[in-house]
Protein backbone atom coordinates (compact mmCIF):
# COMPACT_ATOMS: atom_id res chain seq x y z
CA UNK A 1 0.00 0.00 0.00
CA UNK A 2 1.42 3.42 -0.92
CA UNK A 3 0.82 6.90 0.24
CA UNK A 4 -0.28 7.81 -3.20
CA UNK A 5 -2.90 5.14 -3.21
CA UNK A 6 -4.76 5.97 -0.27
CA UNK A 7 -4.78 10.05 -1.52
CA UNK A 8 -6.41 9.05 -4.75
CA UNK A 9 -8.96 7.13 -2.49
CA UNK A 10 -9.49 9.72 -0.20
CA UNK A 11 -10.14 12.30 -3.05
CA UNK A 12 -12.57 9.68 -4.87
CA UNK A 13 -14.59 10.13 -0.83
CA UNK A 14 -14.00 13.61 -0.72
CA UNK A 15 -15.70 14.45 -4.38
CA UNK A 16 -18.30 11.73 -3.68
CA UNK A 17 -19.93 13.64 -0.35
CA UNK A 18 -19.13 17.51 -1.58
CA UNK A 19 -21.94 16.26 -4.90
CA UNK A 20 -24.50 14.80 -2.75
CA UNK A 21 -25.85 17.45 -1.23
CA UNK A 22 -26.32 19.52 -4.27
CA UNK A 23 -27.47 16.79 -6.63
CA UNK A 24 -29.70 15.14 -4.18
CA UNK A 25 -31.20 18.43 -3.78
CA UNK A 26 -31.82 19.02 -7.63
CA UNK A 27 -33.77 15.54 -7.17
CA UNK A 28 -35.40 16.37 -4.52
CA UNK A 29 -36.68 19.53 -6.35
CA UNK A 30 -37.61 17.34 -9.31
CA UNK A 31 -39.38 14.49 -7.72
CA UNK A 32 -41.63 17.41 -5.60
CA UNK A 33 -42.81 18.69 -9.13
CA UNK A 34 -40.65 21.69 -8.19
CA UNK A 35 -39.05 24.05 -10.70
CA UNK A 36 -35.44 23.09 -11.52
CA UNK A 37 -32.54 24.72 -13.30
CA UNK A 38 -33.48 22.52 -16.90
CA UNK A 39 -37.68 23.35 -16.48
CA UNK A 40 -37.42 25.42 -18.81
CA UNK A 41 -35.73 23.33 -21.74
CA UNK A 42 -36.92 19.99 -20.67
CA UNK A 43 -40.33 21.22 -18.93
CA UNK A 44 -42.46 21.36 -22.15
CA UNK A 45 -40.63 18.34 -23.88
CA UNK A 46 -42.04 16.23 -20.52
CA UNK A 47 -45.22 17.38 -20.84
CA UNK A 48 -45.78 17.01 -24.52
CA UNK A 49 -44.51 13.40 -23.73
CA UNK A 50 -47.36 12.97 -20.81
CA UNK A 51 -50.23 14.21 -23.90
CA UNK A 52 -48.45 11.87 -26.49
CA UNK A 53 -48.53 8.83 -24.48
CA UNK A 54 -52.11 9.99 -22.75
CA UNK A 55 -50.33 9.58 -19.27
CA UNK A 56 -51.86 12.34 -16.01
CA UNK A 57 -48.97 12.83 -14.56
CA UNK A 58 -51.01 14.26 -11.62
CA UNK A 59 -53.38 11.14 -11.13
CA UNK A 60 -51.23 10.06 -7.89
CA UNK A 61 -51.36 6.28 -7.68
CA UNK A 62 -51.83 3.07 -4.95
CA UNK A 63 -49.11 1.27 -4.57
CA UNK A 64 -50.22 -1.80 -6.50
CA UNK A 65 -51.31 0.93 -9.50
CA UNK A 66 -47.53 2.07 -8.96
CA UNK A 67 -46.51 -1.77 -9.09
CA UNK A 68 -48.08 -2.85 -12.38
CA UNK A 69 -47.47 -0.21 -14.10
CA UNK A 70 -43.56 -1.35 -13.54
CA UNK A 71 -43.97 -4.30 -14.45
CA UNK A 72 -45.86 -3.44 -17.72
CA UNK A 73 -43.13 -1.47 -18.63
CA UNK A 74 -40.15 -4.16 -17.47
CA UNK A 75 -42.46 -6.78 -19.73
CA UNK A 76 -42.59 -4.75 -22.87
CA UNK A 77 -38.79 -3.96 -22.13
CA UNK A 78 -37.94 -7.39 -22.19
CA UNK A 79 -40.02 -9.01 -24.79
CA UNK A 80 -39.01 -6.00 -27.37
CA UNK A 81 -35.13 -7.08 -26.05
CA UNK A 82 -35.87 -10.58 -26.25
CA UNK A 83 -37.13 -10.17 -29.66
CA UNK A 84 -33.73 -7.73 -31.22
CA UNK A 85 -31.70 -10.53 -30.24
CA UNK A 86 -33.63 -13.36 -32.52
CA UNK A 87 -33.97 -11.18 -35.15
CA UNK A 88 -30.23 -10.09 -35.14
CA UNK A 89 -29.31 -11.74 -38.16
CA UNK A 90 -31.73 -9.98 -40.34
CA UNK A 91 -31.62 -6.94 -38.73
CA UNK A 92 -29.30 -3.77 -39.96
CA UNK A 93 -26.17 -2.35 -38.56
CA UNK A 94 -24.45 -5.80 -38.23
CA UNK A 95 -21.03 -5.08 -40.08
CA UNK A 96 -19.75 -7.92 -38.57
CA UNK A 97 -22.51 -10.21 -39.15
CA UNK A 98 -23.68 -11.96 -36.22
CA UNK A 99 -26.05 -14.38 -36.27
CA UNK A 100 -28.94 -14.40 -33.90
CA UNK A 101 -28.64 -15.35 -30.62
CA UNK A 102 -29.34 -18.78 -29.01
CA UNK A 103 -32.95 -18.45 -27.06
CA UNK A 104 -31.61 -19.22 -23.79
CA UNK A 105 -28.73 -16.64 -24.08
CA UNK A 106 -31.53 -14.38 -25.52
CA UNK A 107 -33.74 -15.11 -23.02
CA UNK A 108 -30.69 -14.43 -20.00
CA UNK A 109 -29.57 -11.25 -21.72
CA UNK A 110 -32.75 -9.77 -22.02
CA UNK A 111 -33.91 -10.88 -18.05
CA UNK A 112 -30.40 -9.14 -17.38
CA UNK A 113 -30.55 -6.18 -18.66
CA UNK A 114 -34.47 -5.32 -17.85
CA UNK A 115 -33.62 -5.99 -14.32
CA UNK A 116 -30.47 -3.63 -14.30
CA UNK A 117 -28.22 -6.47 -13.46
CA UNK A 118 -26.24 -6.66 -17.01
CA UNK A 119 -24.76 -9.74 -16.38
CA UNK A 120 -23.36 -10.96 -19.46
CA UNK A 121 -22.99 -14.54 -20.66
CA UNK A 122 -21.50 -13.46 -24.15
CA UNK A 123 -18.71 -10.96 -25.47
CA UNK A 124 -20.09 -7.82 -26.08
CA UNK A 125 -18.16 -7.16 -29.84
CA UNK A 126 -18.40 -11.11 -30.94
CA UNK A 127 -21.79 -11.76 -30.25
CA UNK A 128 -23.90 -8.42 -30.67
CA UNK A 129 -24.76 -6.42 -33.10
CA UNK A 130 -24.96 -2.06 -33.13
CA UNK A 131 -28.38 -1.90 -33.47
CA UNK A 132 -28.80 -4.42 -30.54
CA UNK A 133 -26.41 -2.78 -28.17
CA UNK A 134 -27.88 0.67 -28.61
CA UNK A 135 -31.96 0.20 -29.23
CA UNK A 136 -31.89 -3.19 -27.03
CA UNK A 137 -28.91 -3.08 -24.12
CA UNK A 138 -28.32 1.04 -23.90
CA UNK A 139 -32.27 1.76 -23.83
CA UNK A 140 -33.07 -0.91 -21.26
CA UNK A 141 -29.67 0.78 -19.13
CA UNK A 142 -32.03 3.98 -19.12
CA UNK A 143 -35.02 2.38 -18.37
CA UNK A 144 -34.17 -0.11 -15.33
CA UNK A 145 -31.80 2.86 -14.04
CA UNK A 146 -35.15 5.31 -14.18
CA UNK A 147 -37.23 2.30 -12.52
CA UNK A 148 -34.67 1.99 -9.89
CA UNK A 149 -35.22 5.80 -9.17
CA UNK A 150 -38.74 6.21 -8.78
CA UNK A 151 -39.06 3.31 -6.80
CA UNK A 152 -36.63 4.40 -4.37
CA UNK A 153 -38.51 7.81 -4.61
CA UNK A 154 -41.65 5.77 -3.93
CA UNK A 155 -40.30 4.51 -0.73
CA UNK A 156 -39.53 7.71 0.97
CA UNK A 157 -43.32 9.20 -0.18
CA UNK A 158 -43.95 6.35 2.06
CA UNK A 159 -42.18 7.76 4.75
CA UNK A 160 -42.65 11.29 4.18
CA UNK A 161 -46.62 11.51 3.52
CA UNK A 162 -48.82 12.29 5.88
CA UNK A 163 -52.23 9.52 5.89
CA UNK A 164 -52.16 9.43 1.95
CA UNK A 165 -53.59 6.85 -0.38
CA UNK A 166 -50.83 6.65 -2.88
CA UNK A 167 -47.01 6.86 -3.40
CA UNK A 168 -46.71 8.72 -6.70
CA UNK A 169 -47.05 8.57 -10.35
CA UNK A 170 -44.55 5.33 -11.84
CA UNK A 171 -45.04 7.38 -15.12
CA UNK A 172 -44.03 10.61 -14.07
CA UNK A 173 -41.50 9.32 -11.91
CA UNK A 174 -39.68 6.98 -14.52
CA UNK A 175 -39.89 10.16 -17.33
CA UNK A 176 -38.54 12.59 -14.96
CA UNK A 177 -35.63 10.05 -13.71
CA UNK A 178 -35.11 9.81 -17.37
CA UNK A 179 -35.24 13.43 -18.71
CA UNK A 180 -34.06 15.30 -15.91
CA UNK A 181 -31.45 12.99 -14.73
CA UNK A 182 -30.08 9.94 -17.05
CA UNK A 183 -29.88 12.39 -20.47
CA UNK A 184 -28.57 15.55 -19.71
CA UNK A 185 -25.42 14.02 -17.38
CA UNK A 186 -25.02 10.63 -20.04
CA UNK A 187 -24.78 13.06 -22.87
CA UNK A 188 -21.94 15.29 -21.23
CA UNK A 189 -20.64 12.14 -19.98
CA UNK A 190 -20.45 10.65 -23.24
CA UNK A 191 -19.09 13.65 -25.00
CA UNK A 192 -16.15 13.39 -22.26
CA UNK A 193 -15.85 9.87 -23.01
CA UNK A 194 -15.01 10.60 -26.69
CA UNK A 195 -12.60 13.42 -25.84
CA UNK A 196 -10.69 10.94 -23.65
CA UNK A 197 -10.39 8.34 -26.80
CA UNK A 198 -13.31 6.16 -26.91
CA UNK A 199 -14.72 5.35 -29.68
CA UNK A 200 -18.32 6.35 -31.23
CA UNK A 201 -19.24 5.24 -34.42
CA UNK A 202 -20.49 2.94 -36.66
CA UNK A 203 -17.51 1.93 -38.85
CA UNK A 204 -16.56 -2.13 -39.40
CA UNK A 205 -14.09 -3.27 -37.37
CA UNK A 206 -10.45 -2.89 -38.14
CA UNK A 207 -7.81 -5.62 -39.60
CA UNK A 208 -4.30 -4.89 -38.35
CA UNK A 209 -1.57 -6.59 -38.83
CA UNK A 210 -0.09 -8.69 -35.47
CA UNK A 211 3.73 -7.29 -34.49
CA UNK A 212 5.22 -10.77 -35.34
CA UNK A 213 3.85 -10.75 -38.89
CA UNK A 214 1.95 -13.97 -38.38
CA UNK A 215 -1.59 -13.23 -38.43
CA UNK A 216 -4.33 -10.76 -38.73
CA UNK A 217 -6.12 -9.19 -35.28
CA UNK A 218 -9.43 -7.62 -35.25
CA UNK A 219 -9.96 -4.28 -33.43
CA UNK A 220 -13.36 -4.19 -32.44
CA UNK A 221 -15.04 -0.59 -32.68
CA UNK A 222 -18.48 1.04 -32.49
CA UNK A 223 -21.16 2.93 -30.66
CA UNK A 224 -19.17 2.11 -27.46
CA UNK A 225 -19.16 5.75 -25.53
CA UNK A 226 -22.98 6.34 -25.83
CA UNK A 227 -23.64 3.04 -23.67
CA UNK A 228 -20.32 3.66 -21.46
CA UNK A 229 -22.17 6.59 -20.28
CA UNK A 230 -25.51 5.21 -18.99
CA UNK A 231 -23.35 1.71 -17.95
CA UNK A 232 -21.88 3.72 -15.28
CA UNK A 233 -24.58 6.38 -14.34
CA UNK A 234 -27.28 3.91 -14.02
CA UNK A 235 -24.84 1.26 -12.77
CA UNK A 236 -25.90 -1.25 -15.36
CA UNK A 237 -22.23 -2.31 -15.59
CA UNK A 238 -22.85 -4.16 -19.40
CA UNK A 239 -19.83 -3.34 -21.18
CA UNK A 240 -19.47 -3.12 -24.90
CA UNK A 241 -16.70 -5.24 -24.89
CA UNK A 242 -16.22 -8.83 -23.18
CA UNK A 243 -13.21 -7.39 -20.82
CA UNK A 244 -15.28 -4.39 -19.91
CA UNK A 245 -13.75 -1.52 -18.45
CA UNK A 246 -10.33 -3.21 -18.37
CA UNK A 247 -10.45 -2.62 -22.54
CA UNK A 248 -8.51 0.44 -23.15
CA UNK A 249 -11.72 1.48 -25.66
CA UNK A 250 -13.86 1.68 -22.62
CA UNK A 251 -11.46 3.13 -20.41
CA UNK A 252 -8.44 4.61 -22.25
CA UNK A 253 -7.03 6.75 -19.35
CA UNK A 254 -6.93 7.69 -15.83
CA UNK A 255 -8.78 10.24 -15.42
CA UNK A 256 -11.66 8.62 -17.37
CA UNK A 257 -11.21 5.80 -14.59
CA UNK A 258 -11.73 8.39 -11.86
CA UNK A 259 -14.85 9.75 -13.77
CA UNK A 260 -16.52 6.43 -14.23
CA UNK A 261 -15.65 5.44 -10.88
CA UNK A 262 -17.65 8.87 -9.77
CA UNK A 263 -20.62 8.14 -11.79
CA UNK A 264 -21.44 5.11 -9.93
CA UNK A 265 -22.10 6.50 -6.63
CA UNK A 266 -23.44 9.47 -7.63
CA UNK A 267 -27.12 8.97 -8.04
CA UNK A 268 -26.92 6.42 -4.77
CA UNK A 269 -25.27 8.91 -2.95
CA UNK A 270 -27.69 11.78 -3.83
CA UNK A 271 -30.74 9.73 -3.62
CA UNK A 272 -29.69 9.84 0.41
CA UNK A 273 -29.72 13.36 0.61
CA UNK A 274 -33.30 12.55 -1.07
CA UNK A 275 -34.84 11.05 1.65
CA UNK A 276 -33.37 13.46 4.22
CA UNK A 277 -34.97 16.25 2.66
CA UNK A 278 -38.17 14.65 1.88
CA UNK A 279 -38.82 13.62 5.35
CA UNK A 280 -37.74 16.86 6.93
CA UNK A 281 -34.47 16.46 8.41
CA UNK A 282 -31.71 16.32 6.19
CA UNK A 283 -29.44 14.40 9.20
CA UNK A 284 -31.61 11.22 8.55
CA UNK A 285 -29.55 11.25 5.56
CA UNK A 286 -26.66 11.50 6.20
CA UNK A 287 -26.83 9.13 8.87
CA UNK A 288 -27.51 6.36 6.09
CA UNK A 289 -24.91 7.86 4.13
CA UNK A 290 -22.68 7.68 7.28
CA UNK A 291 -23.10 4.07 7.34
CA UNK A 292 -22.44 2.92 3.68
CA UNK A 293 -19.29 5.27 4.27
CA UNK A 294 -18.59 2.75 7.46
CA UNK A 295 -19.06 -0.29 5.07
CA UNK A 296 -17.59 1.04 2.55
CA UNK A 297 -13.90 2.28 3.95
CA UNK A 298 -13.46 -1.21 5.64
CA UNK A 299 -13.97 -3.12 2.65
CA UNK A 300 -11.69 -0.99 0.56
CA UNK A 301 -9.53 -1.14 3.01
CA UNK A 302 -9.41 -4.57 2.89
CA UNK A 303 -9.50 -5.10 -0.19
CA UNK A 304 -6.41 -2.84 -0.65
CA UNK A 305 -4.14 -4.63 2.02
CA UNK A 306 -5.04 -8.39 0.72
CA UNK A 307 -4.46 -7.15 -3.18
CA UNK A 308 -0.57 -5.53 -2.09
CA UNK A 309 0.46 -8.47 -1.09
CA UNK A 310 2.32 -10.79 -3.25
CA UNK A 311 0.81 -14.22 -4.72
CA UNK A 312 3.12 -16.61 -2.81
CA UNK A 313 2.52 -19.25 -5.90
CA UNK A 314 3.59 -16.72 -8.18
CA UNK A 315 6.66 -15.56 -5.93
CA UNK A 316 7.64 -19.16 -5.77
CA UNK A 317 8.11 -19.26 -9.79
CA UNK A 318 10.21 -16.08 -9.81
CA UNK A 319 7.46 -13.07 -10.08
CA UNK A 320 8.79 -10.29 -8.58
CA UNK A 321 6.70 -9.37 -5.02
CA UNK A 322 7.18 -6.08 -5.12
CA UNK A 323 4.22 -5.04 -7.03
CA UNK A 324 1.64 -7.05 -5.01
CA UNK A 325 -0.64 -9.33 -6.99
CA UNK A 326 -0.89 -7.89 -10.00
CA UNK A 327 -2.05 -10.90 -11.66
CA UNK A 328 -5.60 -10.12 -13.86
CA UNK A 329 -4.88 -6.34 -13.26
CA UNK A 330 -4.06 -3.46 -15.60
CA UNK A 331 -0.39 -1.80 -15.37
CA UNK A 332 -2.36 1.72 -15.91
CA UNK A 333 -4.26 1.16 -13.06
CA UNK A 334 -2.16 -0.72 -10.35
CA UNK A 335 -3.41 -2.37 -7.02
CA UNK A 336 -4.88 0.74 -5.33
CA UNK A 337 -7.30 1.50 -8.30
CA UNK A 338 -8.00 -1.72 -8.84
CA UNK A 339 -8.82 -2.50 -5.34
CA UNK A 340 -10.53 1.03 -5.22
CA UNK A 341 -12.96 -0.03 -8.56
CA UNK A 342 -13.67 -3.45 -7.27
CA UNK A 343 -15.56 -2.42 -4.29
CA UNK A 344 -17.44 0.55 -5.93
CA UNK A 345 -18.68 -1.74 -8.55
CA UNK A 346 -19.93 -4.33 -5.99
CA UNK A 347 -21.07 -1.64 -3.87
CA UNK A 348 -23.25 -0.08 -5.86
CA UNK A 349 -24.59 -2.62 -8.39
CA UNK A 350 -22.57 -1.83 -11.51
CA UNK A 351 -21.10 -5.21 -12.28
CA UNK A 352 -18.42 -2.85 -14.57
CA UNK A 353 -14.49 -3.80 -13.99
CA UNK A 354 -11.31 -2.98 -14.65
CA UNK A 355 -9.75 -5.75 -13.37
CA UNK A 356 -10.84 -9.54 -13.42
CA UNK A 357 -11.96 -10.46 -9.32
CA UNK A 358 -11.29 -14.10 -10.40
CA UNK A 359 -7.62 -13.22 -9.71
CA UNK A 360 -8.00 -11.38 -6.50
CA UNK A 361 -6.29 -13.02 -3.34
CA UNK A 362 -8.95 -15.29 -1.23
CA UNK A 363 -10.41 -12.21 1.16
CA UNK A 364 -9.12 -9.61 -1.57
CA UNK A 365 -12.15 -11.30 -3.66
CA UNK A 366 -14.11 -12.47 -0.90
CA UNK A 367 -14.81 -8.47 -0.19
CA UNK A 368 -17.07 -7.88 -3.46
CA UNK A 369 -18.53 -11.04 -3.23
CA UNK A 370 -19.47 -10.04 0.35
CA UNK A 371 -20.73 -6.09 -0.89
CA UNK A 372 -23.28 -8.22 -2.87
CA UNK A 373 -24.36 -10.21 -0.35
CA UNK A 374 -25.41 -7.98 1.99
CA UNK A 375 -27.51 -6.57 -0.38
CA UNK A 376 -25.41 -4.17 -1.88
CA UNK A 377 -26.70 -1.52 0.54
CA UNK A 378 -23.57 0.45 0.51
CA UNK A 379 -24.62 3.04 -2.17
CA UNK A 380 -26.02 0.79 -3.79
CA UNK A 381 -27.73 0.48 -7.05
CA UNK A 382 -29.44 3.77 -8.71
CA UNK A 383 -32.79 3.80 -6.19
CA UNK A 384 -32.05 0.20 -4.98
CA UNK A 385 -29.44 1.07 -2.66
CA UNK A 386 -31.60 3.54 -1.19
CA UNK A 387 -34.53 1.10 -0.54
CA UNK A 388 -32.48 -1.53 -0.05
CA UNK A 389 -30.50 -0.35 3.30
CA UNK A 390 -34.27 1.63 4.26
CA UNK A 391 -34.79 -2.36 4.62
CA UNK A 392 -32.35 -2.79 7.09
CA UNK A 393 -33.74 0.62 8.57
CA UNK A 394 -37.00 -0.96 9.31
CA UNK A 395 -35.29 -4.24 11.06
CA UNK A 396 -33.18 -1.85 13.32
CA UNK A 397 -35.52 0.37 14.67
CA UNK A 398 -37.55 -2.99 15.62
CA UNK A 399 -34.97 -4.10 17.20
CA UNK A 400 -33.98 -1.26 19.43
CA UNK A 401 -37.77 -0.57 20.02
CA UNK A 402 -37.79 -4.82 21.30
CA UNK A 403 -34.88 -4.05 23.13
CA UNK A 404 -36.39 -0.77 25.21
CA UNK A 405 -39.94 -2.39 25.19
CA UNK A 406 -41.37 0.71 22.55
CA UNK A 407 -43.34 0.37 19.44
CA UNK A 408 -40.90 1.03 16.88
CA UNK A 409 -40.64 4.19 15.03
CA UNK A 410 -38.98 5.55 11.96
CA UNK A 411 -38.66 9.27 11.01
CA UNK A 412 -42.32 9.54 12.49
CA UNK A 413 -44.05 6.09 11.19
CA UNK A 414 -45.46 3.53 13.11
CA UNK A 415 -43.08 0.42 12.22
CA UNK A 416 -45.99 -2.56 12.73
CA UNK A 417 -46.20 -6.00 11.94
CA UNK A 418 -47.25 -5.54 8.42
CA UNK A 419 -44.25 -3.71 7.35
CA UNK A 420 -41.67 -6.26 9.65
CA UNK A 421 -43.34 -9.42 7.62
CA UNK A 422 -42.92 -7.53 4.10
CA UNK A 423 -39.53 -6.53 5.20
CA UNK A 424 -38.45 -9.82 6.07
CA UNK A 425 -39.64 -11.26 2.93
CA UNK A 426 -37.70 -8.96 0.59
CA UNK A 427 -34.40 -9.52 2.24
CA UNK A 428 -35.20 -13.22 2.61
CA UNK A 429 -35.69 -13.22 -0.73
CA UNK A 430 -31.95 -13.33 -2.20
CA UNK A 431 -30.74 -16.03 -0.18
CA UNK A 432 -33.17 -18.34 -0.55
CA UNK A 433 -32.41 -17.96 -4.43
CA UNK A 434 -28.31 -17.73 -4.10
CA UNK A 435 -28.41 -20.62 -1.73
CA UNK A 436 -30.83 -23.04 -3.81
CA UNK A 437 -29.26 -22.39 -6.83
CA UNK A 438 -26.02 -22.71 -5.86
CA UNK A 439 -26.60 -26.17 -3.41
CA UNK A 440 -28.15 -27.44 -7.11
CA UNK A 441 -25.08 -26.48 -9.11
CA UNK A 442 -22.60 -28.49 -6.64
CA UNK A 443 -24.08 -31.58 -7.19
CA UNK A 444 -24.86 -31.73 -10.13
CA UNK A 445 -23.05 -32.74 -13.43
CA UNK A 446 -24.06 -28.99 -15.61
CA UNK A 447 -23.82 -27.09 -12.82
CA UNK A 448 -20.31 -28.40 -12.36
CA UNK A 449 -19.43 -28.70 -15.62
CA UNK A 450 -19.02 -24.39 -16.13
CA UNK A 451 -16.46 -24.42 -13.63
CA UNK A 452 -12.57 -23.58 -14.72
CA UNK A 453 -11.25 -24.87 -11.07
CA UNK A 454 -11.90 -27.28 -8.25
CA UNK A 455 -11.83 -26.98 -4.31
CA UNK A 456 -12.78 -23.47 -2.64
CA UNK A 457 -12.18 -20.92 -5.29
CA UNK A 458 -14.29 -23.16 -8.22
CA UNK A 459 -17.10 -23.16 -5.16
CA UNK A 460 -16.74 -19.06 -4.93
CA UNK A 461 -16.98 -18.92 -8.50
CA UNK A 462 -20.95 -20.62 -8.62
CA UNK A 463 -21.68 -18.67 -5.18
CA UNK A 464 -20.53 -15.14 -6.68
CA UNK A 465 -22.17 -16.20 -9.97
CA UNK A 466 -25.62 -16.38 -8.20
CA UNK A 467 -24.73 -13.98 -5.68
CA UNK A 468 -24.39 -11.24 -8.68
CA UNK A 469 -27.37 -12.22 -10.30
CA UNK A 470 -29.78 -12.11 -7.57
CA UNK A 471 -27.77 -8.70 -6.54
CA UNK A 472 -28.56 -7.29 -9.74
CA UNK A 473 -24.59 -7.16 -9.74
CA UNK A 474 -23.40 -8.57 -12.64
CA UNK A 475 -19.72 -8.70 -12.33
CA UNK A 476 -18.45 -12.51 -12.18
CA UNK A 477 -15.70 -14.81 -11.47
CA UNK A 478 -14.95 -14.93 -14.92
CA UNK A 479 -13.82 -18.77 -14.58
CA UNK A 480 -17.34 -19.99 -14.83
CA UNK A 481 -18.31 -20.43 -18.13
CA UNK A 482 -21.81 -19.46 -17.42
CA UNK A 483 -23.01 -19.67 -21.18
CA UNK A 484 -25.12 -22.89 -21.45
CA UNK A 485 -28.80 -23.56 -21.08
CA UNK A 486 -28.59 -24.48 -17.33
CA UNK A 487 -26.90 -21.33 -16.32
CA UNK A 488 -28.50 -19.13 -18.73
CA UNK A 489 -31.92 -20.13 -17.34
CA UNK A 490 -30.93 -20.85 -13.36
CA UNK A 491 -29.40 -17.15 -13.71
CA UNK A 492 -32.50 -16.20 -15.36
CA UNK A 493 -34.46 -17.15 -12.72
CA UNK A 494 -32.04 -15.47 -9.86
CA UNK A 495 -31.87 -12.49 -11.39
CA UNK A 496 -36.12 -12.02 -11.89
CA UNK A 497 -36.34 -12.90 -8.19
CA UNK A 498 -33.14 -10.90 -6.89
CA UNK A 499 -35.35 -7.55 -8.84
CA UNK A 500 -38.71 -8.36 -8.56
CA UNK A 501 -39.23 -9.88 -5.09
CA UNK A 502 -37.58 -7.09 -3.22
CA UNK A 503 -39.78 -4.62 -5.43
CA UNK A 504 -42.95 -5.57 -4.23
CA UNK A 505 -43.08 -6.38 -0.90
CA UNK A 506 -40.98 -2.74 -0.85
CA UNK A 507 -43.68 -1.29 -2.31
CA UNK A 508 -46.21 -2.53 0.18
CA UNK A 509 -44.29 -0.71 2.89
CA UNK A 510 -44.29 1.93 0.70
CA UNK A 511 -48.27 2.27 0.83
CA UNK A 512 -48.60 1.21 4.40
CA UNK A 513 -46.29 3.70 5.77
CA UNK A 514 -47.72 6.38 3.59
CA UNK A 515 -51.18 5.81 5.16
CA UNK A 516 -49.89 6.27 8.27
CA UNK A 517 -50.16 9.58 10.38
CA UNK A 518 -46.42 11.03 11.38
CA UNK A 519 -46.12 10.73 14.87
CA UNK A 520 -44.64 13.75 17.21
CA UNK A 521 -41.33 13.24 18.81
CA UNK A 522 -41.34 12.06 22.34
CA UNK A 523 -39.15 12.01 25.09
CA UNK A 524 -38.57 8.15 24.33
CA UNK A 525 -38.02 8.21 20.33
CA UNK A 526 -35.18 6.46 19.26
CA UNK A 527 -33.27 9.33 17.69
CA UNK A 528 -32.46 7.87 14.61
CA UNK A 529 -29.64 10.45 13.16
CA UNK A 530 -26.76 9.75 15.40
CA UNK A 531 -24.08 7.48 16.11
CA UNK A 532 -25.50 4.69 18.02
CA UNK A 533 -28.59 4.40 15.20
CA UNK A 534 -25.60 4.58 12.36
CA UNK A 535 -23.65 1.62 14.55
CA UNK A 536 -27.25 -0.31 15.25
CA UNK A 537 -27.42 -0.15 11.34
CA UNK A 538 -24.27 -1.02 10.55
CA UNK A 539 -24.71 -4.51 12.95
CA UNK A 540 -27.78 -5.44 11.79
CA UNK A 541 -26.37 -5.38 8.30
CA UNK A 542 -23.21 -7.42 9.27
CA UNK A 543 -25.30 -9.87 11.30
CA UNK A 544 -28.62 -10.71 9.10
CA UNK A 545 -25.23 -11.22 6.53
CA UNK A 546 -23.10 -12.74 8.04
CA UNK A 547 -25.40 -15.36 10.10
CA UNK A 548 -27.08 -16.33 6.17
CA UNK A 549 -23.82 -16.41 3.94
CA UNK A 550 -21.15 -17.50 6.45
CA UNK A 551 -21.33 -21.12 6.21
CA UNK A 552 -21.05 -21.10 2.14
CA UNK A 553 -17.61 -18.04 2.63
CA UNK A 554 -16.40 -20.56 5.01
CA UNK A 555 -16.23 -23.50 1.96
CA UNK A 556 -15.16 -20.74 -0.53
CA UNK A 557 -12.80 -17.95 -0.15
CA UNK A 558 -12.38 -18.36 3.66
CA UNK A 559 -11.07 -22.10 3.19
CA UNK A 560 -9.08 -21.10 0.02
CA UNK A 561 -7.27 -18.43 2.55
CA UNK A 562 -6.52 -20.76 4.90
CA UNK A 563 -5.08 -23.34 2.43
CA UNK A 564 -3.04 -20.16 1.14
CA UNK A 565 -1.85 -19.13 4.77
CA UNK A 566 -1.27 -23.46 5.31
CA UNK A 567 1.33 -23.93 2.33
CA UNK A 568 2.84 -20.86 3.56
CA UNK A 569 3.68 -21.89 6.77
CA UNK A 570 4.48 -26.00 6.09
Amino acid sequence: MTLSGWMVIALYCVVIVALTRPFGGFMTRLFSGERTLLSPVLKPVEIEFYRFCGVDAEKDQHWTAYALSMLALNFAGFLLLYGLQRAQGWLPLNPQDFATVAPDLAFNTAVSFVTNTNWQSYGGESTMSYLVQMTGLTVQNFLSAATGIALAVALVRGFSRRSAAGVGNFWADVTRATLYVLLPISFIAAIFFVWQGVPQNFNAYVQAATLDGGGVQNIAQGPVASQLAIKMFGTNGGGFFNANSAHPYENPTAIANLVQMVLIFLIGAGLTNVFGRMVGDERQGWAILGAMGILFIAGVSIVYWAESQANPALTALGVDAAAGNMEGKEVRFGVAMSSLFAVITTAASCGAVNAMHDSFMPVGGMIPLANILLGEVIIGGVGAGLYGILLFAIIAVFAAGLMVGRTPEYVGKKIEAREVKMTMLAILAMPLVVLGFLAISSVTDVGLAGLQDKGPHGFTEMLYAYASAAGNNGSAFAGLTANSVFYNLTLGVTMLVGRFAVIIPMLAIAGSLAAKPVLPKSAGTFPTHGGLFIGLLVGVILIIGGLTYFPALTLGPLAEQFALVNAQLF
